[in-house]
């Protein structure tokens, strides 16, 4: 994933540049970035690795230095950007979100011309930098963003710092957002709605899908309309928005409440009390405990001093031990306590195991476990969300091919989505036997479209039930 920040002002941009970035930190672990441009210095640009440090740690230096009426900066999972690009188009950089599948066509499409491209120590090309070889196929900007959007299979938004003003394009099915802000001295772009409210910034707009605008300290003008059909991501709510986000007016922590509420009015159980694994379960284990009037508790707590999200291992065996060190147990309301624990999801399964042993471990006599989304049985194919997680990893597909004696088909996996079926519950059952869990009950896919709201032809939910 990855989360991105504009600004143009009438004064030095750098501060609300700064800060507007680092509000987006929980969106990004490895890499993160920033680029200025003003008339007396021109361009500026600082990236920095963040694996083990924190953004206000790598930039702070570069906050003081780097001087500029216009900004874009950018906390990426990925790649390393913004990236500075000098074209027949004149100097731009550019940052993006998103995910592009068909990378190596359109590739071998561009090398034709006699265009090359660095390879990360990979081996794969920067994405960010493959969308800035795609505009400049074309003669303008506005007709090479439109050529990226038109052409890539996946999802791409955008912010692009010209001298003459930045460039803010949504992806063209609204997958991510971009959310306009406004002040005295200028405008922002933002991924995240809350990032410029402290910086004295109010609402202004959100784009809509496939919008393309240009944002100066004047104004903000369109140059490409929203379309009319939108599939933003579910997910965003469910779990990567921070609490005081909201998208497409919808709030983060409301919808969360929402759906605890539902899984909640739905369930059989009598826990001593509901808890959420911190810190993405929390609201949904409130909204759970506030309908089923079961006390909310936090019978443990998340470790985060010296215990960055960014500082996590890249081999998996790692990663769990890290994720399982981090919660620290406070015996005193788990020991002989049955309990209800709400978690955003359950992937592998493999955290939430470990974590429902140690409950065990520390005096617990039951663990009811309540996912807040749905039996996730799709890879992502629109954020990188999926980069790490194939589908043969995912705990429902073990459980499926285990059930079934082998790899299925799309079809008998479709099976498995409808929450009335015979396959789906024994699908559940044997995930919970698998994971060692009291009792298992999922959200449901039709009571989580209406915990957000909006209607289910304008969200994305191909993870949950495999359709675009």
């Amino acid at each position: 994933m990855g989360g991105f920040f504009a600004t143009a002002s009438k004064e030095d941009c750098v501060f609300d540049l700064f800060f507007g970035v680092d509000y987006h930190s929980h969106l990004g672990t490895r890499r993160a970035g920033m680029a200025v441009y003003s008339e007396e210095l021109g361009f500026d640009k600082a990236i920095h690795n963040i694996e083990n440090a924190p953004f206000r740690t790598k930039f702070t230096k570069e906050s003081n230095k780097m001087h500029g009426n216009l900004g874009i900066g950018c906390i990426s999972d990925y790649e390393a950007q913004p990236i500075l690009v000098r074209s027949h188009h004149g100097t731009f950089a550019i940052t993006t979100v998103g995910k592009i599948n068909n990378a190596d066509e359109i590739v071998d499409k561009i090398i034709k011309s006699n265009t090359h491209f660095f390879e990360m120590q990979n081996g794969e090309i920067n994405p960010t930098e493959l969308v800035a070889a795609i505009i400049n196929q074309k003669e303008n900007f506005i007709d090479g963003i439109r050529y990226a959007q038109e052409i890539v299979d996946g999802s791409l938004s955008m912010l692009i710092l010209t001298p003459k003003g930045i460039y803010c394009a949504r992806d063209k099915m609204g997958r991510t957002p971009i959310v306009l802000g406004k002040k005295e001295e200028g405008y922002c772009a933002s991924f995240e709605s809350f990032a410029y409210l402290n910086l004295g910034y109010t609402d202004y707009r959100e784009l809509g899908p496939g919008e393309v605008v240009v944002m100066t300290a004047d104004g903000v003008k369109t140059l490409v309309p929203a379309g009319d059909k939108m599939k933003i991501c579910t997910f965003l709510w469910i779990y990567y928005g921070y609490p005081s986000s909201s998208y497409e007016g919808i709030s983060v922590e409301k919808m969360r409440y929402n759906c605890g509420r539902a899984l909640a009015k739905r369930d059989n159980v009598k826990p001593d009390i509901v808890a959420g694994v911190p810190d993405s379960g929390i609201a949904h284990a409130i909204g759970y405990s506030n309908e089923s009037k079961i006390p909310f508790s936090r019978p443990f707590v998340k470790y985060t001093p010296t215990w960055p999200r960014s500082f996590m291992p890249t081999h998996q065996s790692k990663r769990n031990l890290i994720a399982k060190m981090k919660l620290i147990p406070i015996h005193d309301l788990i020991d002989g306590k049955s309990l209800l624990l709400i978690d955003d999801s359950i992937v592998r399964g493999t955290q939430l195991r470990e974590t429902t042993e140690f409950l065990y471990a520390s005096g617990a006599k039951e663990v009811h476990i309540r996912p807040a989304w749905p039996p996730l049985l799709y890879g992502c194919k629109y954020l990188i969300f999926s980069r790490s997680t194939s589908e043969r990893e995912l705990i429902t597909r073990r459980v499926i091919n285990e059930l079934e004696g082998g790899e299925v088909s799309d079809e008998v996996i479709k099976e498995y989505t409808n929450p009335d079926s015979e396959k789906y519950q024994q699908m559940v059952d044997k995930i919970c036997e698998k994971l060692h869990f009291t009792s298992l009950r999922y959200h449901r896919l039709d009571d989580m479209i209406e915990s957000v709201g909006i209607g289910a032809e304008s969200l994305c939910t191909y993870c949950w039930n495999g359709e675009e």
